[in-house]
C-alpha cells in the first residue's frame, strides 16, 4: 500500500484531473442527457474497466524500464514532467467551453454501451500520457509494487466513476455551471496548478 503522503497528494490530483471536462465526461453528459443515469452506467461500467487497463499498462511498462533500464526511465522521468508542466501550463490558460457535442453513435444495448466506455478510455491517447506520467512517481520501487498498484487503480476507478456521475446526474445544469463566468478557469486552474507540481516533482523526485 501507499504511504499516507503519497495517497494525501494522489487523491486531489487524480479527482481534479478526472473532474476537468474531456472526452469520457463529455460521454457521460451526452448520454445521461439522452438515455438517463442508469443507462448511462453501463457505459461507466465499460469505462472505468478501460481506464485501469491503461493505468496497469502504464505502471508495468514504466516499471519494466525502471528495473532493467534505470538511465532510460531517468530520462523518461523528465520528459514526463517536462510533458506535465506542459499540460498544466496550457490547461492553466485555457478558457474554452464545455461542448456536449459527440461524433460517437448512441446505441442502446447494455453490451454496446459497455463496449463504448472501454473504447472510449483505451482510444484516448491523453489518458496514456496521463497515466504514463502521473503513475511512475507515485511507485516505490523499493516495496512490491503489486499492491500499490491495486490501491492506486483502485483510487482511479472510483474518481472517474464519482465524476462521470456528477456529469450524467448533472446533465444541462453543469454544463451551466461550467460554462457562467469564470468557473471553467477556475477548475482548468486548479487542475493545470496540480499537474504544473506533480510535473516538477516527476523530474526531480
Amino acid at each position: 500500500m501507499p504511504n499516507l503522503a503519497t495517497l494525501a497528494l494522489f487523491i486531489p490530483t487524480i479527482f481534479f484531473i478526472s473532474i476537468t471536462p474531456g472526452m469520457c465526461m463529455t460521454l457521460a453528459m451526452t448520454l445521461g442527457l439522452k438515455i438517463g443515469l442508469r443507462r448511462t452506467m453501463w457505459m461507466m461500467l465499460g469505462e472505468v474497466f478501460g481506464v485501469a487497463l491503461v493505468a496497469v499498462s502504464a505502471v508495468m511498462g514504466a516499471a519494466a524500464i525502471m528495473l532493467n533500464y534505470p538511465t532510460v526511465f531517468t530520462w523518461f522521468k523528465w520528459i514526463g514532467g517536462l510533458y506535465l508542466m506542459y499540460l498544466g501550463c496550457k490547461m492553466y490558460w485555457s478558457g474554452r467551453h464545455l461542448s456536449l457535442a459527440t461524433e460517437m453513435d448512441l446505441t442502446l444495448s447494455r453490451y454496446a454501451l459497455i463496449s463504448q466506455g472501454f473504447v472510449t478510455a483505451i482510444a484516448n491517447p491523453k489518458g496514456w500520457a496521463f497515466m504514463l506520467s502521473i503513475l511512475p512517481p507515485f511507485i516505490d520501487a523499493t516495496r512490491p509494487i503489486t499492491f500499490q498498484l491495486l490501491a492506486l487503480v483502485s483510487i482511479i476507478m472510483l474518481s472517474e466513476f464519482i465524476c462521470m456521475m456528477i456529469y450524467a446526474t448533472g446533465g444541462k445544469g453543469l454544463k451551466t455551471l461550467l460554462n457562467k463566468g469564470n468557473n471553467i478557469r477556475w477548475m482548468n486552474g486548479i487542475s493545470g496548478t496540480l499537474l504544473i507540481g506533480v510535473g516538477v516533482w516527476l523530474a526531480l523526485s
